[in-house]
């Protein structure tokens, strides 16, 4: 593997010579990849190139470990609750917090979800979503989503959505943007027989939004949902922090 990571950094910075002077002082090679592909605007992808990095990145998820969604146990009819690394679930679709650019996370190695979804996916996503935005004409409205091939992700699907961010006082409106946020995701994936969707603790995080309030909205809108569309769908609210376990555990129910 460390041939193919030389040759794929290699190659990005050919395509990006303005970075191979900090590139030098990075000792950490599949750090820098991550950091080059973080950066790396959407332009034209070289097939060679593509052929590589899907290898190196189907190889990083078999270390990793795939997690089937069919085998985490409901919590509730038709809810689950798993903690740990969303990009390794196996489902229908993940669903990914964006910014409203919808191009992924440009700051590279960047802890946010954003940005693991988009590195482990590999450069295809970006350029996916680069010629969504080109086509809408203009940013995502909060509370809105998308939907996306997952490419290097065990999923099938990626449903983007963006989360209002929260900057002092929570609002009621933060409050209906998120609620948004669930509906457009679950409607976008009944839309596209989706059997299975694992969300992310939408806005939490960098955006600020108070995660037991976050956590509250979450499982009465998608309860709801299921309720009023008697929808098959199966739900699984994925958490990576201790912290949203435990509020999640609070709100489903679950007794351990």
């Amino acid at each position: 593997m460390d041939s193919k990571l030389d040759r794929l950094i290699n190659f990005l910075l050919d395509e990006m010579p303005e970075y191979k002077h900090d590139a030098a002082n990075i000792t950490d090679k599949r750090i820098l990849l991550r950091s080059l592909m973080n950066l790396r605007p959407p332009m034209k992808l070289d097939k060679n190139f593509l052929e590589l990095q899907d290898e190196f990145l189907s190889h990083e998820l078999e270390l990793k470990g795939i997690i089937d969604s069919d085998s985490i146990p409901a919590s509730c009819p038709g809810i689950s609750l798993w903690q740990g690394d969303i990009t390794r679930l196996k489902a229908g679709a993940i669903v990914n917090a964006a910014n409203n650019k919808l191009l992924g996370c440009f700051i590279p190695c960047h802890r946010c979800i954003d940005n693991a979804v988009h590195s482990a996916a590999g450069l295809q996503l970006r350029d996916e979503c680069y010629k969504l935005m080109l086509a809408q004409g203009h940013d995502e409205l909060t509370g809105q989503a998308k939907i996306t091939r997952a490419y290097n992700l065990p999923c099938d699907y990626v449903i983007h959505t963006v989360g209002p961010v929260v900057t002092g006082a929570l609002t009621p409106k933060h409050c209906g943007e998120l609620e948004s946020c669930y509906k457009s995701c679950l409607e976008l994936a009944e839309k596209n027989n989706i059997e299975s969707l694992a969300f992310c603790c939408i806005s939490t995080g960098e955006f600020h939004f108070p995660n037991d309030t976050a956590a509250k909205i979450a499982v009465k809108t998608v309860k709801n949902f299921l309720e009023e569309s008697h929808s098959r769908i199966k739900i699984i609210f994925n958490v990576f922090k201790d912290l949203d376990y435990e509020i999640y555990k609070k709100e489903l129910n679950i007794i351990s």
